[in-house]
């Protein structure tokens, strides 16, 4: 029999309780950002309507945006010594954001349900940015606020790509 794996031992200079914190607020955003990835996605896949091309298109250069953050997010949890999502459950387990399965969603729906979710996301990662700075965590506290500056410019094209007249 094979001798179990060393744990996943990081070093860090974040106290551990601290750096358990970040690890969680960050494991949270990051099932956010994947329910929201996907969620962009399906609408995307979706939107029909006289703006379809601008949306459709849109919605994907979201969605690739979102999805573009995902990696960091894990890694800054992995650099913290801690572990992050494994799966598709622990996301679901860990997402806040609300999946839609509706099987029709009209394209102005979509667009408001989307800035909603985005800013929703954008209060999570300003949490998150009080939880780092408590920690010293200066890295993760850097890079939050271009999360935060890329959701809010979502959440803003969102808005006013629903906006009518």
């Amino acid at each position: 029999m094979a001798e179990p794996a060393a744990p996943l031992k990081t070093p860090t200079d974040i106290q551990s309780n601290a750096a358990k914190s970040v690890a969680e607020s960050l494991n949270g955003i990051l099932a956010d950002s994947f329910a929201l990835y996907f969620k962009t996605k399906n609408f995307h896949w979706h939107v029909s309507g006289p703006h379809f091309r601008d949306y459709h298109l849109m919605l994907d250069d979201q969605a690739t945006q979102i999805l573009g953050t995902t990696d960091a997010i894990a890694e800054r949890v992995r650099k913290t010594g801690n572990t992050t999502l494994r799966s598709i459950g622990d996301i679901a387990r860990h997402q806040t954001i609300k999946d839609n399965d509706a099987p029709f969603v009209s394209a102005t729906d979509m667009l408001i349900e989307l800035r909603e979710d985005n800013l929703k996301l954008v209060e999570a990662l300003r949490e998150a940015k009080d939880i780092v700075d408590e920690a010293k965590d200066n890295a993760t506290s850097g890079i939050l606020d271009e999360w935060t500056d890329l959701a809010e410019e979502r959440a803003w094209f969102l808005f006013e790509a629903s906006r009518k007249g």
